[in-house]
């Protein structure tokens, strides 16, 4: 059975090849597979409806399972920014290394309470006909003052996870798969998914 991820990121693919790598009769691919696929505008309003979008879109044109995900980081204090907008806090083409220092520079003036933060994940699974099935997780934590830790991407080497001393970044990903939004929401979407190649391959 052939999933397709909606992503082009090569650090979130890893995250989903790892995830399925006990699963014999899955085949992932990328959207890096389809040149030809140009993704849609995230235009949603949340997590959930970029991922569902995501997802729906890139099913119908490549008339494949498509497993898409649409993530972020929460802060609270800064009323829920970077949020969906995650990806380009600092500006349409921003890099990884410009978001996390627009944010610190953000976040400069808050004290421990107020650089509370989570991360939240959306996972979309469409068949060609439409959507089959959405979940959501979080990952709580809070922001440090500077970034350590060289693994990761995204905000991974500020995040701070409750009940952990080191970033994302400095964890590992061995560690970080375990943990994580998206691996908490990986495991909620797998019984389904697991459910279905029993019944494609019965």
């Amino acid at each position: 059975m052939q999933i397709v991820v909606a992503t082009t990121n090569r650090h979130k693919f890893r995250e989903f090849r790892t995830h399925f790598a006990a699963f014999d009769e899955i085949e992932l691919l990328s959207l890096l597979d389809f040149p030809e696929y140009v993704q849609p505008a995230e235009c949603g309003q949340t997590f959930e409806e970029n991922a569902i979008l995501k997802a729906t879109h890139a099913a119908a044109f490549l008339e494949a399972f498509v497993l898409a995900d649409d993530s972020g980081l929460v802060v609270p204090a800064l009323k829920g920014a970077p949020g969906i907008y995650s990806r380009r806090y600092a500006g349409e083409h921003a890099t990884d290394l410009e978001n996390r220092r627009k944010l610190l520079k953000e976040m400069a003036s808050l004290d421990d309470l107020g650089r509370s933060a989570h991360y939240e994940c959306s996972l979309a699974f469409a068949s060609p006909e439409g959507l089959q099935k959405c979940v959501s997780s979080m990952c709580h934590g809070s922001i440090a003052t500077q970034e350590k830790g060289s693994n990761g991407f995204g905000y991974d080497a500020l995040f701070v996870k409750h009940d952990y001393n080191q970033t994302f970044a400095q964890l590992g990903e061995h560690i970080k798969k375990e943990v994580s939004h998206r691996a908490k929401a990986l495991e909620r979407l797998s019984p389904y998914i697991e459910s279905l190649v029993e019944q494609l391959t019965s």
